[in-house]
């Protein structure tokens, strides 16, 4: 990958006749200027790689004996009566009122539940024409794209908060813009002569208008970037695919094809800079199967298109951020649900197979999947229906013996422990440090999850429903995304800060057989002067059935009030006056709690936030009864007998 950058602006002369697409100026000369973070060379050097013609993900219509055997497969059969379904129903109506629902409510449900219905029909409608090849779903296909063409725009009204698309203002590009784009582009390139010239015409006027054009003006530096083109989350890798894949699929241009591709060379660098070196994704399980499985998918679209001659994937820092699917796994397919993430999120099998294949991870149950499905967005299903750099990748020799007792991601600072392979240790867990400006944060930094065989009866709850307050200054007046959704202490009646400043620092990592030990400073993480100290230890033992204890002491110049937490999506009883047992069904802990400062009792509160999985946690407060100079609280758990 280019890191070299010219300082100048360069200019790029194609002599070529571009015809037929409206949105491709149609001169003798077209001149380019770009700016100074896209190099001239490495333009020109890519279009030599690329072949006279785009192609996108998967084979066009015509290829009829590899769309024969799609159509036997399971998934692919029932796109069909699927679509004749969808041929007896009206397309859903978005008024604009509905996308001005947002800016006046705040709620991004009612609009996106509308929208995804209307937008998965390009997917379906071009895979059951492709599958079935008789021209009954060609009407339905191409209405749909004349009523998604008349949109006022494609950007969501959650990414549109001054209504400055709305209104015309300005054209960005967004996640769901950009997204649809892509899959227009994949389904003009799959339906190929199946496609009327009007219907092809208005496909790519739109695409030019809507994405092409802003993104090579942005890119051209003839206006502001939008601000994920430098940015380190998710949504650089899912626009930059987006966008790069629609451009890949349908421009006629190597010359332009190839400034696409050398764009997203370039800016993809940000994406892998929101890793730590140790490729831990902060943003949670849920946005690195999206994030890094678009970036997979963007990486995997400039290998096809230039038959394997250039490769992101090459990047040292790409294949630790691929183990982290794996490496994350707390024991026996539970996951933590750290940052805004769902208690129930894995890791995507197809995005799994691979990454343990294309990387030789070994990883031999994703690799026995069957990654043929019709599932997903229309480019996502061609890519993985059809041969790529993966399936043509021959497995490891050794099989993978998975992540072993623990996965520290030291950069990041967070350890997962698990027990010894055979051991009669039950328990398993997740301890998290880190600092509260990680990507999608919370205020976590001391957080810890504990698993009993396969129940997280001890956790993180996870995100919350989206609504405006969430991506907002008032992000943390909800009590799952601040401290007090958390088990983290409550210190001076004060919940965590937020910021880089307010991290866990380790002071202490010792790491066995049978024991392993983590002390993590966490005083940082909150705004108390007189607060001195604030340790927090974590010592995960092997032995036995399993246990975790953990330990915090503070110290203050002046007497404070001081307590800790635990968090739980299932029933408690308190069994003593210092014994807390936490069930699910026949799985059982048991935390003894010891204090000394202070008496403390237990305040048992709902979380009333509004989650994806519906149900309600609770937070068990451990509160000191009186404020104190110095406290330590111990919490001890382990299976309840």
């Amino acid at each position: 990958m280019m890191k070299q950058m010219a300082k100048r602006p360069f200019w790029i002369t194609l002599t070529t006749l571009l015809v037929v697409p409206a949105y491709v100026i149609s001169v003798q000369s077209v001149t380019l200027a770009a700016a100074g973070d896209v190099d001239e060379n490495r333009i020109e050097t890519i279009a030599a790689k690329l072949s006279e013609k785009p192609a996108g993900f998967g084979l066009p219509i015509g290829n009829r004996r590899v769309w024969k055997k799609l159509s036997e497969n399971d998934s692919f059969r029932k796109i069909i009566s699927e679509a004749e379904k969808l041929l007896e129903q009206a397309i859903p109506e978005q008024p604009d009122d509905l996308y001005l629902d947002f800016s006046r409510t705040g709620n991004r449900t009612r609009w996106q539940r509308v929208s995804g219905r209307r937008r998965a029909r390009v997917r379906t409608f071009a895979l059951a024409e492709c599958l079935e090849n008789k021209g009954r779903f060609m009407p339905a296909f191409e209405e749909i794209v004349r009523v998604l063409c008349s949109e006022r725009t494609w950007v969501m009204p959650a990414h549109d908060r001054q209504l400055t698309n709305f209104h015309g203002k300005i054209v960005d590009i967004d996640l769901g813009s950009s997204a649809l784009a892509w899959s227009l582009g994949t389904a003009d390139y799959l339906l190929a002569d199946k496609l009327s010239s009007e219907t092809r015409l208005l496909i790519r006027n739109n695409l030019d208008r809507r994405i092409f054009q802003p993104y090579r003006d942005m890119v051209l530096g003839k206006r502001k970037k939008n601000w994920w083109m430098t940015g380190t989350n998710n949504w650089n890798a899912v626009c930059l695919a987006s966008v790069t894949g629609s451009a890949l699929a349908v421009i006629d241009s190597r010359e332009r094809r190839a400034l696409f591709i050398a764009a997203a060379e370039r800016y993809s660098e940000n994406f892998l800079d929101g890793f730590t070196d140790d490729g831990y994704c902060s943003e949670g399980l849920g946005y690195w199967n999206y994030g890094f499985g678009y970036y997979i998918m963007l990486s995997e679209m400039i290998h096809q298109a230039t038959e394997g001659k250039l490769d992101l994937l090459q990047d040292v820092k790409v294949k630790q951020a691929a183990t982290f699917g794996s490496r994350v796994e707390i024991i026996n397919g539970v996951y933590p649900a750290f940052a805004d993430c769902s208690i129930r999120a894995k890791p995507s099998s197809r995005l799994m197979y691979f990454i343990s294949r294309r990387f030789g991870l070994g990883l031999r149950s994703w690799e026995q999947i069957d990654p043929v499905s019709a599932g997903s967005s229309l480019y996502q299903s061609m890519l993985y229906s059809f041969p790529n750099s993966a399936s043509r990748s021959l497995p490891a020799q050794n099989a993978s013996q998975g992540p072993g007792i623990r996965s520290w991601f030291n950069k990041a600072g967070v350890l997962i422990c698990r027990p010894a392979a055979n051991s009669t240790s039950r328990l398993a867990v997740a301890l998290k440090g880190g600092n509260n400006a990680e990507h999608h944060n919370h205020n976590d930094v001391g957080s810890f999850v504990v698993v009993l065989d396969d129940r997280p009866l001890l956790l993180d709850p996870g995100g919350e429903v989206y609504t405006a307050r969430t991506f907002s200054s008032r992000r943390y007046e909800s009590n799952v995304l601040n401290s007090f959704g958390h088990p983290v202490p409550l210190v001076a009646g004060k919940l965590q800060r937020t910021g880089r400043q307010a991290g866990g620092r380790v002071v202490r990592e010792d790491f066995s057989e049978d024991t392993d030990t983590l002390v993590l400073d966490i005083s940082s993480a909150y705004d108390v002067p007189e607060l001195q100290k604030l340790q927090r230890k974590f010592v995960y033992s092997r032995q036995d059935s399993g246990s975790l204890t953990v330990t915090d002491e503070a110290v203050f110049s002046k007497p404070c009030d001081f307590g800790t937490a635990l968090i739980t999506f299932d029933k408690w009883q308190q069994v003593s006056t210092s014994s807390l047992v936490i069930r699910n069904q026949d799985k059982a802990l048991r935390v003894d709690i010891e204090v000394t400062g202070a008496d403390f009792k237990i305040q048992p509160e709902t979380i009333k936030e509004e989650l994806s999985g519906r149900r309600l946690p609770t937070r068990l407060g451990i509160n000191l009864t009186k404020p104190v100079l110095r406290a330590v609280v111990s919490l001890t758990i382990k299976p309840a007998k």
